[in-house]
């Protein structure tokens, strides 16, 4: 088994951290894991990525040019990772930032790939928490992947807040439930 994951957005949603959680809980599942993110001289508000990759077998290179999984967070990611996309492969994509009635080829696109529109964003905000919306789009990439365990997220999302922000960890399991239900709820059959 091997996963090759690009999570895509603006600076301030929360990239970084939902790719090195996806490492995190990888390794937890006992995967050989590489994590690399990729700094732009933009922060908050620029465009960032990070990749990470999980397998059964050692890694050799930890560079990632055609993903089988893409988590896409804003319109400009969309644009400049879904066509770096593998053939049937899968992509999470922010409805609340990517419009699907807004995309030309949108046909086209989903007779190539397998396309998850989900309102992170609005999903984060009934929980009250808006800058959740990473975390309900790994809840997502969990119910899609299988590729690691609740509790390994459990686990993960311990070791990232460490003790100093344990009070985080209830509002994020919940966003993560919350995004794993949207796919259940609305891609049942896929």
């Amino acid at each position: 088994m091997r996963l090759e994951l690009i999570v895509a957005g603006f600076g301030g949603q929360g990239v970084l951290f939902a790719g090195n959680l996806v490492a995190q809980a990888a390794m937890l599942a006992d995967y050989h894991v590489t994590y690399l993110p990729v700094y732009g001289p933009e922060m908050r508000g620029g465009t960032c990525n990070c990749t990470v990759i999980i397998s059964d077998s050692p890694i050799a290179s930890p560079l990632v040019l055609n993903p089988s999984f893409s988590i896409i967070l804003n319109l400009p990611s969309f644009l400049k990772f879904i066509p770096r996309l593998k053939n049937k492969g899968k992509a999470i994509i922010n409805s609340d930032l990517v419009k699907p009635e807004e995309i030309d080829n949108l046909a086209i696109l989903q007779q190539k790939y397998k396309l998850y529109f989900v309102p992170v964003n609005s999903l984060a905000e009934s929980l009250g928490s808006p800058i959740l919306a990473n975390i309900c789009a790994l809840g997502a990439f969990y119910q899609i992947s299988k590729v690691f365990s609740r509790e390994n997220f459990k686990e993960a999302i311990k070791y990232m807040l460490g003790e100093g922000k344990a009070h985080l960890i209830e509002p994020n399991l919940k966003a993560f439930e919350l995004g794993a239900k949207y796919i259940e709820e609305h891609y049942q059959n896929r």
